[in-house]
């Protein structure tokens, strides 16, 4: 398994959560009133799977190693992703900023919890996109097969040694719980280390 089809398979569990995160949104909005535990998960669940986890990943292991076979940050590719990271990550903080109000139904933090959860889902499709087509098939053709080992031992090691063995269990159940309570396809978990907390 290369490192990027571990990163794709984390994609897949992202744009599950994305599209729960897109309904609760839609329910709010009609509601008038946000389901706060619903949105609490979502956003535990972006915070930690998809922040710190896999885009740990990405920004201590692969984009420095791109960085290291020449591509520039400054205006190159990882550069691109990593302002695009910032981005969601300003999005969840606006997110949980409203979050309270918007549970006990305050008309202008619903609305912005909306929007940001909007954004933020439109931001990470499109991050998503264009990673899984322009930079993991760039990364993948710029990398040596001792590289490409290099970085399964290091995604691993965030994994297991950096959040915790369970961890990654804990928030592929919650993406599924969240998935069938929206009546949203489960991701297909096939080549996610994530899945395999207990060694």
């Amino acid at each position: 398994m290369q490192p990027t089809e571990m990163l794709m398979s984390e994609h897949r569990v992202i744009e599950q959560v994305l599209s729960c995160l897109e309904r609760i949104a839609g329910q709010a909005q009609q509601n008038e009133k946000l389901d706060g535990a619903a949105a609490r998960d979502a956003l535990d669940f972006f915070r930690n799977f998809a922040d710190r986890c896999h885009h740990g990943k990405e920004e201590r292991h692969l984009f420095p190693l791109m960085e290291a076979k020449g591509f520039p940050r400054q205006g190159g590719p990882t550069g691109v992703m990593l302002h695009e990271h910032d981005e969601g990550r300003a999005h969840i903080q606006a997110m949980h900023a409203v979050l309270e109000q918007a549970e006990a139904g305050a008309a202008a933090a619903v609305e912005q919890f909306v929007q940001h959860a909007r954004a933020y889902v439109a931001l990470l499709r499109e991050h998503i996109t264009k990673e899984d087509h322009c930079l993991f098939p760039m990364a993948n053709r710029a990398f040596a097969p001792a590289d490409q080992q290099r970085l399964l031992d290091a995604f691993t090691h965030v994994e297991h040694e950096q959040m915790g063995a369970g961890t990654h269990e804990h928030f592929l159940d919650l993406a599924q719980r969240l998935a069938d309570k929206y009546g949203v396809p489960a991701a297909p978990v096939v080549a996610c280390g994530c899945g395999h907390g207990k060694h």
